[in-house]
């Protein structure tokens, strides 16, 4: 039976991706961000899934503003990375699962989430970046991707506990597929960030810190955090990280199991006017 093995939880700045491809990751300004996330990718390396469930929003590349879903499932089997208006990221296509994606959207269906099942969908820095921060720039990435697209940009979007609870049905969907898969859930954006208006360049690296002690050790209290403390303490663009609880309500704690490992952390200011933060956590072994 496949199974969640662990949690990874990152940013998914644009500029940190612009970083990569133009070949300035030693550069000053980004050096001490990226030798932060090497960590990250020794794990990755020696625990590289079979399939990951990436979490991430679309930034009006795949939907405009006169569509858009909730929660949006991808279905292919191949999915481009999206032109966002100054040509698409020289990475790879991400390779989708879509008989995991078919058996996902059977189960949360019927788990009362109502779900938009995409065909065809371009995927922007949301998904992209994650999976250069973590595998760097491979010929093919090295395991398939389910996207999840979260609604975060229009409002109404949807509520902490309601992440958390749809982190617990793709649990039990991933956990009833039949075939032998180890999976991981990414949840991804964030940290403290906001683009525009008279707070542009806000960062709260208190709040940020203190939602990574508490995503670890009380999912349950975090989910009930309103929105208005999200914008207020985390800038327009922090709601992202309601992301995170899909990712970390997958987890088997939170099914009656033992706590998770944390076996990185990291947090860095800035990258572009945002707080970056990552975090993975292992699944206790049952």
């Amino acid at each position: 039976m496949a199974r969640i093995t662990a949690s990874v939880y990152t940013s998914h700045v644009p500029a940190i991706g612009a970083a990569i491809d133009r070949g300035k990751t030693a550069d000053s300004y980004y050096a001490p961000l990226f030798a932060g996330c090497e960590p990250a990718r020794r794990w990755m390396a020696a625990n590289t899934p079979d399939v990951i469930v990436l979490v991430f929003n679309d930034h009006a590349n795949a939907f405009s503003l006169q569509m858009v879903p909730t929660f949006a499932l991808g279905m292919s089997a191949h999915y481009e990375p999206a032109d966002e208006g100054w040509g698409a990221r020289p990475v790879p296509p991400v390779a989708g699962h879509p008989a995991l994606s078919a058996h996902m959207a059977h189960c949360i269906i019927r788990d009362d989430f109502d779900l938009t099942l995409v065909h065809d969908m371009p995927v922007d820095h949301g998904c992209t970046v994650p999976l250069s921060i973590m595998f760097g720039q491979p010929e093919a990435w090295p395991c398939a991707v389910v996207p999840l697209v979260v609604n975060v940009v229009q409002y109404p979007v949807p509520s902490g506990r309601r992440c958390l609870e749809l982190g617990r049905a793709i649990r039990r969907a991933v956990e009833s597929f039949d075939e032998d898969l180890a999976v991981q859930v990414w949840g991804t954006g964030g940290m403290s960030h906001q683009l525009q208006g008279p707070r542009a360049g806000l960062i709260n690296q208190p709040w940020d810190n203190a939602f990574l002690d508490r995503i670890v050790a009380d999912p349950e209290v975090l989910s009930a955090v309103e929105h208005v403390e999200y914008l207020r303490e985390a800038g327009s663009e922090g709601i992202e990280l309601v992301m995170w609880l899909v990712a970390r309500g997958a987890m088997a704690d939170l099914a009656g199991g033992g706590a998770p490992t944390e076996v990185h952390r990291l947090y860095h200011v800035p990258a572009s006017n945002t707080a970056v933060g990552q975090l993975i956590l292992e699944n206790a072994l049952t």
